[in-house]
């Protein structure tokens, strides 16, 4: 499917949920892509990428953004606290804050840089053990405990049990994300992003439907 295709496919999500036009962001997520493919879609005009791995996004992006003005990115996968630096240097988004040790982390990295990137909580609403984030029942203090240590949040992500319908967990992170009176909301991804839409995604991670199927070997 076409990167036009998808944006389109956003478009009139946006418009049937009764949302402003352009008011949720496409992260084109490109972990295990080649190159060619994303200087592809770099091509076309998506500034917006998400990636899993600091370390293959440290080998991909500072190339890229010597080629192409405007490019944000997003680290949305599980992130070590000892590559939390090399994340906070690289990306504009992080998008798995899920407990306190990386909390503390980012926050004592922050003073020492003097800035710090975006910053989502993720929140494991199916409860899922081997899933990372915070559980539901502790979204609330976890998001106090972020903000008492000053760090950016501005949201919540959730990435739903395959085996469930993900409208229900959507409708939880946003029932989350307003009691804390955050705005941001980071789900949906190829399957289920309009689905996400009309729960309120501000975010989806949208990447096989754009770039194809990944190549593990």
């Amino acid at each position: 499917m076409s990167l036009a295709e998808i944006k389109s496919r956003i478009s009139n999500a946006e418009t049937k949920a009764g949302r402003a036009l352009g008011s949720v962001d496409l992260i084109a997520v490109s972990k295990v892509q080649p190159n060619e493919r994303v200087e592809a879609v770099l091509s076309e005009g998506q500034r917006i990428f998400g990636e899993n791995r600091v370390q293959e996004a440290a080998g991909k992006w500072p190339d890229f953004r010597t080629q192409f003005d405007g490019i944000q990115l997003h680290i949305i996968g599980p992130l070590q606290t000892n590559k939390a630096r090399q994340a906070m240097e690289l990306a504009e988004c992080i998008h798995s804050v899920d407990r306190p040790k990386l909390a503390t982390t980012l926050a004592r990295l922050a003073q020492e840089i003097g800035q710090c990137p975006d910053l989502f909580i993720q929140v494991n609403t199916g409860a899922e053990a081997q899933k990372a984030g915070i559980l539901p029942q502790d979204a609330d203090s976890f998001v106090a405990e972020c903000r008492s240590l000053d760090l950016p949040v501005k949201g919540l992500m959730c990435i739903p049990p395959v085996e469930e319908e993900a409208a229900l967990h959507f409708a939880l992170l946003a029932k989350i994300a307003k009691r804390n009176d955050l705005s941001g909301l980071s789900m949906g991804m190829s399957g289920d992003f309009e689905k996400a839409i009309a729960f309120g995604a501000t975010h989806v991670r949208v990447g096989s439907a754009i770039f194809g199927a990944r190549d593990y070997s």
